[in-house]
């Protein structure tokens, strides 16, 4: 992965169904995407008070070193 990515992909599951995590390097912002046959979409990953879920920057030059 180049280190100057936009978007990193921090979790995967499913072959037909795919669920996907992504996270923005600049803002930190996690967002879902899920598609299943043709169909497919990505949104913000909320928590339980329907706030976008935020990685820490430190996490974040962690993922991007990787």
């Amino acid at each position: 992965m180049a280190k100057d990515e936009r978007f990193v992909k921090v979790y995967a599951q499913g072959k037909m169904n795919i669920s996907e995590i992504w996270v923005d390097t600049l803002t930190g912002v996690n967002y879902v995407f899920h598609a299943s046959g043709y169909a497919g979409g990505m949104t913000p990953l909320l928590d339980k008070e329907g706030k976008p879920v935020i990685t820490p920057l430190e996490e974040l030059n962690w993922i991007k070193e990787k």
